[in-house]
């Protein structure tokens, strides 16, 4: 079985296709293709409220290259979802149903607690019965989960992003209301373990060059690589630090986001597992085909 999923964000757009094998009654994923074209929908929709006709053509024609390679993987089923620079843009929900008609890509335009919800299907295998605060910084939102004893207990999703802090959208009451959200169910917590999603977090990961296995990182040390990052230019930041070029100014306020809130929680430790909105699509696509292709005897 073959899946795909498209992730049509603020700050970049990815297409991942994923072979499903299944041998002696266990199966695993294996990654065929991973592709992320750095198109920046969020530039339009957060200063003029709507895409523009240049980006428009863009995602046009990169939808049209990913139809492509879906068709000649001979994905099984796929699905491709836009989140909140797509979503917030007056001409979002015509735009979508252009590219239906025009492309064949269907593609849904989906709210913060639904991505929320599809990237906590990417977590379960690493969470236990500890106390977690997962955050996931995009381009235009930032989805906060509460996990207790095994279980998801608080979601929201908060209209602040890096794309939008950097086009200067984001407002100090968003701030204090994600502060709040945090203080209302983690306020008696002790030992909250951090857990970071997001192409931000994970180039913040490789950039530590944490020695050893695992996934944790320390805040302290997410601390020296803000303070590293602060002290290029973004010139720099690309040539020095090897950073691509529409990672290189989003990084920061997307680092410092990040912090506000795990340093609300008194997070000490952070698990950056790699995973994402693209993970949880696959397997939600999974879930749903894994009876068709696996049926139970």
């Amino acid at each position: 079985m073959k899946l795909a999923a498209v992730d049509i964000g603020s700050n970049a757009i990815r297409l991942q296709i994923t072979k499903v094998n299944f041998f002696q009654e266990k199966y695993n994923f294996k990654r065929l293709e991973y592709l992320r074209f750095p198109l920046r929908l969020g530039n339009d929709t957060f200063k003029k409220k709507e895409i523009g006709p240049e980006n428009i053509h863009r995602l046009k024609e990169l939808m049209r290259a990913f139809q492509i390679l879906i068709q000649l993987y001979e994905v099984d089923a796929y699905l491709a979802f836009a989140t909140s620079a797509m979503r917030e843009a007056k001409n979002g929900k015509i735009l979508a149903e252009e590219i239906r008609r025009e492309i064949g890509l269907k593609i849904q335009l989906i709210d913060g607690n639904k991505e929320a919800e599809l990237i906590n299907k990417s977590l379960w295998n690493h969470i236990d019965k500890k106390t977690y605060l997962h955050i996931d910084v995009g381009g235009g939102s930032t989805e906060l989960n509460v996990f207790k004893n095994g279980k998801k207990t608080a979601a929201k999703s908060f209209k602040i992003g890096s794309v939008r802090t950097l086009e200067n959208q984001t407002s100090q009451p968003l701030f204090s209301q994600m502060e709040q959200f945090i203080n209302e169910h983690l306020s008696r917590e002790k030992n909250v373990i951090g857990i970071g999603t997001g192409g931000n977090i994970n180039k913040v990961f490789e950039l530590a060059a944490v020695k050893g296995k695992g996934l944790f990182l320390h805040v302290s040390k997410i601390k020296e690589v803000l303070s590293k990052l602060e002290n290029f230019s973004t010139e720099e930041r690309i040539n020095l630090l090897n950073l691509n070029e529409d990672r290189a100014d989003v990084i920061i306020p997307a680092t410092k986001i990040y912090l506000v809130a795990f340093e609300k929680a008194h997070v000490q430790k952070v698990m950056v597992p790699a995973l994402g909105l693209k993970d949880g699509m696959i397997q939600q696509l999974f879930d749903k085909k894994r009876q068709e292709f696996f049926p139970v005897s």
